[in-house]
């Protein structure tokens, strides 16, 4: 009988496109995917380190898993992955020793290989493979996606990977390594086969994604904004997006594209962490506030219904009350339609950790309790302004109640529809007429319903 495993991710979208290209070699080794995480015979952890206090949380799963498989008598494999098993490496088999391999994201396609020497004791002890070698998981085996109404009508790909910016909070250069950009050949193949599974919205992502530079097939370093012409002239793609984005490799033909290329959704995730160009300095951001909002002008003189979300962290250390109101102003003067927003949290190895002026915690909560509160209030607005429209949507999901779908609108807002029972299964674009608005969705019906009442 052939072995079973259960992988979970938390944490960013290149942990869910990872997950996936694990389960892929698994399955082409002979694994099959379990029902439950509990019934499985190899369970893999793959957080983002990114998130506060990601490694506490792995340490604390790792402990309930030891748990659970001493009161059941059995043993599991368990395996860490991600960013988190990058940045502890041999930390986490001295800290749990359930764990029999710890394994960073460039090193997935050796896992069926460190997996099987563990069972059969061919090493002494749990294996750690953080190398970070060239880029091997993109040509991984591919198993068959869902057709039909099975078939998932917004999908995921990663076009880039690694970040060279060494932004003083961030872990990414560490646990991802510098920047690498795929080959647009082998971007493209994914893409249609994607799209022949039934997909009609792609995400590109990357931890820097406008700095993609991937060799073309004309011999060429491909800009990201090229990539999305070639993606565009693909026959069934809807859609497109792309995240996560650095303001200074905002070009100008990927300004251009958001003006001229009909397939790219009118939202664009682009972080700003900061409105202080003291706390950016100290964040080694390299860019000011007035560059942030210079580029905010020109993406919405290119395409004036852009909608814009962003990052920001509060309580950096050194960040004064000036700094902080710094901040609410540049939020107030660009008008997000919706943005994240954390207290600063130390990550080990990182320059912002070493620093002595912390931020009292309190100071930082209350902080971001207004910023948030300022956030939403934006975030609101910019749904009730939706209301009367008549947008695209894709419906991809059903609903909680019978005869309801789920889907996304152009500019990324959740939005819920009442469909008449005869709307076939699976991923669908449909005109919506969006009838009432919340705080963190909008509801709609379909544009003919809405037509007839």
């Amino acid at each position: 009988m052939s072995k079973s495993y259960a992988i979970t991710s938390y944490g960013c979208q290149m942990n869910v496109y990872d997950a996936e290209r694990m389960a892929e070699i698994l399955e082409a080794d002979g694994y099959r995917a379990a029902e439950t995480a509990e019934a499985a015979d190899l369970v893999i952890l793959n957080p983002c380190h990114i998130r506060e206090k990601a490694a506490e949380k792995v340490y604390s799963e790792l402990g309930r898993l030891r748990a659970q498989d001493r009161a059941q008598g059995r043993r599991r494999q368990v395996a860490v992955a991600g960013c988190v098993a990058q940045a502890e490496g041999e930390e986490i088999p001295r800290r749990a020793p359930n764990v029999d391999l710890v394994i960073g994201p460039q090193a997935y396609h050796r896992l069926p290989a460190l997996l099987a020497d563990g069972a059969a004791a061919q090493r002494p002890g749990p294996a750690v493979a953080t190398d970070f070698a060239a880029v091997a998981k993109f040509d991984l085996p591919r198993r068959p996606l869902p057709q039909g109404a099975g078939a998932t009508g917004s999908a995921f790909l990663t076009v880039q990977e690694g970040c060279d910016k060494f932004c003083s909070f961030c872990v990414v250069p560490y646990t991802r390594g510098a920047e690498y950009s795929r080959p647009a050949s082998q971007v493209l193949a994914e893409a249609r086969r994607l799209l022949d599974a039934g997909a009609l919205e792609l995400t590109l992502l990357g931890q820097n994604v406008n700095a993609y530079h991937g060799a073309g097939p004309d011999g060429q370093d491909w800009s990201l904004a090229r990539l999305l012409a070639a993606l565009g002239a693909l026959p069934g793609l809807k859609r497109l997006r792309y995240t996560t984005s650095h303001p200074l490799e905002v070009t100008g033909d990927l300004i251009a594209a958001h003006r001229d290329l009909p397939q790219l959704m009118p939202y664009l995730h682009q972080p700003v962490q900061s409105g202080s160009d003291t706390v950016l300095q100290a964040m080694n951001r390299r860019h000011t506030a007035a560059a942030y909002l210079q580029l905010v002008d020109r993406l919405r003189a290119a395409r004036p219904d852009l909608a814009l979300s962003s990052d920001f962290i509060v309580g950096f250390p050194g960040e004064t009350d000036a700094d902080f109101q710094a901040t609410l102003a540049l939020v107030r003067v660009v008008g997000y339609a919706q943005a994240y927003s954390f207290k600063y949290s130390a990550r080990p190895g990182t320059p912002a950790a070493e620093r002595e002026d912390a931020v009292p915690e309190a100071v930082k909560a209350e902080r971001l309790a207004e910023l948030q509160a300022l956030i939403q209030e934006q975030q609101q607005a910019f749904n009730a302004a939706s209301v009367g429209r008549r947008v695209e949507v894709l419906l991809d999901r059903p609903g909680r109640r019978p005869g309801q779908r789920l889907g996304r609108t152009p500019h990324m807002q959740a939005v819920h529809v009442d469909v008449p029972g005869e709307l076939p299964p699976g991923p669908a674009m449909r005109p919506v007429r969006i009838v009432s608005s919340f705080r963190n969705s909008v509801a709609g019906v379909l544009a003919a319903s809405a037509a007839a009442a």
